[in-house]
C-alpha cells in the first residue's frame, strides 16, 4: 500500500533565529523527527526562511522587491545545504522544489510535479518546496507559504498538513491554547491575531484560512509551535498545538485541484435561489446572476459569491462573462455545469 502523504510547513520565524541566521538546532530536530515519520508517511517539507537567511548578505537591505528576490537567491542554497547536512546521517536525501503559481493553475504542469514527487519518494528523497521568489510574478504569486503548502496537500490528497509556527497554537479569547477546532467557521477565524512575525509574510489569519480549505477537502490540519520537544511527532499524534478536524469530503481529485490549485480569474454574485440550486448540486444558470464582479473568459475559473459576498463555490466557466451581461434571455443560459462546480 502507498504511504499516506504528510505536508509540513515551516515559517520563517520557526527556522531562523532573531538575528536572521538559520537555526541549526531546529533543523537538526526536524531531521531527526522527519526521519522517524518517513517510515510511515511520504513527506513534503515546505520551508520558508530563504529571504531571512539571505538578506544579511546584502548591503543596506531595506526589503524592496528586488532585494527580497536577491535575498531569496542567496538564502535558498544556504537553507537547502543546512537541511541536507542534517538529513544525511539518517540516509535521507533532500531535493529542492521551487514552485510558482502557474505550476498549480495549469493541470498538466501540476500532474508533472506530482509525478516528480512520487519518484523522489520512491528513492528515499524528501522534497523541500518553496516559492521561486527570484522569478515569481507579483500579480500571481502565492500569498505566502501557507498557501503553497495547502495547495500541495490538497492537490496530492495528503492525509494531514502541519503548520509549524513560532507560537504554540491558536489562542482563545482568554489567551489559552485551543486543543481542537471541529469546524473552522467565522467564529474560529475571528480568533486569529492580525499581526505577523518580523520575518514572515503570514500570520494566524493565513494559517486558519488555509487550514479551513484543507479541512474542507478532508485533510486534518494542525497548527503548532516548533519549540517543544518532539513537536512534529506530537503534532502528528494530536498531542500538541491546535488540531483542526477534517470534514467529510467526496470531492474528486480533479475538483480538489479546481477548488485549490486553479488560478481564479473572475467573480460572480448570485441570488439566494442560485445558492440553493448549487447546494442541490445543480448547474449555474445566468438567470441567478445578480452581478459580474470580475470578468472572465470561457474555460477560466471563477468564484461564486452569495448576497453577502461570501464565496460559496468555484467553477470552471462554459461561457465568458460578457455573454452573461449582453444576453437578453438568460433563463436557460448555462454558465457552469454541476460537474465543474466545487462548493466551498
Amino acid at each position: 500500500m502507498k504511504k499516506p502523504i504528510l505536508v509540513i510547513k515551516f515559517g520563517s520565524a520557526s527556522v531562523t533565529t532573531a538575528s536572521h541566521e538559520i537555526d541549526e538546532a531546529v533543523i537538526a530536530s526536524v531531521a531527526k523527527q522527519v526521519s522517524i515519520l518517513s517510515k510511515q508517511y511520504n513527506i513534503v517539507l515546505v520551508s520558508s526562511g530563504a529571504v531571512a537567511a539571505g538578506k544579511k548578505k546584502l548591503i543596506n537591505y531595506k526589503g524592496t522587491l528586488s532585494q527580497k528576490k536577491a535575498a531569496a537567491a542567496v538564502g535558498n542554497p544556504l537553507l537547502l545545504q543546512t537541511y541536507s547536512r542534517y538529513f544525511e546521517p539518517y540516509n535521507l536525501s533532500i531535493a529542492q522544489s521551487l514552485c510558482e503559481r502557474h505550476h498549480f493553475s495549469n493541470r498538466n504542469q501540476f500532474l508533472q510535479l506530482k509525478k516528480t514527487y512520487e519518484l523522489l519518494w520512491e528513492n528515499n528523497i524528501i522534497p523541500v518546496a518553496n516559492e521561486n521568489d527570484v522569478v515569481s510574478n507579483m500579480e500571481i504569486k502565492f500569498s505566502d507559504n501557507d498557501e503553497l503548502a495547502t495547495l500541495i496537500a490538497v492537490g496530492f490528497g495528503a492525509s494531514m498538513i502541519l503548520y509549524c509556527t513560532s507560537v504554540p497554537g491558536v489562542y482563545d479569547e482568554k489567551g489559552k491554547i485551543i486543543d481542537e477546532i471541529k469546524v473552522i467557521d467565522k467564529a474560529a477565524l475571528s480568533l486569529a491575531k492580525k499581526e505577523k512575525s518580523s520575518v514572515g509574510l503570514g500570520g494566524m489569519t493565513s494559517k486558519l484560512t488555509f487550514a479551513r480549505l484543507a479541512t474542507q477537502m478532508g485533510i486534518k490540519a494542525v497548527i503548532f509551535g516548533i519549540k517543544s520537544e518532539n513537536a512534529i511527532i506530537n503534532a502528528v499524534e494530536g498531542k500538541t498545538g491546535t488540531v483542526c478536524q477534517p470534514q467529510i469530503s467526496n470531492i474528486s481529485a480533479r475538483n480538489k485541484w479546481l477548488a485549490s490549485g486553479s488560478l481564479i480569474k473572475g467573480q460572480l454574485q448570485v441570488d439566494d435561489g442560485a445558492v440553493k440550486a448549487l447546494l442541490k448540486r445543480r448547474s449555474l444558470l445566468a438567470v441567478g446572476v445578480e452581478k459580474v464582479i470580475r470578468h472572465f473568459e470561457a474555460g477560466e475559473v471563477f468564484e461564486i459569491l452569495d448576497a453577502a459576498q461570501i464565496v460559496v463555490a468555484v467553477a470552471k466557466s462554459k461561457i465568458d462573462s460578457q455573454t452573461i451581461v449582453k444576453k437578453d434571455d438568460k433563463q436557460n443560459l448555462e454558465i457552469a455545469h454541476a460537474d465543474d462546480i466545487v462548493l466551498i
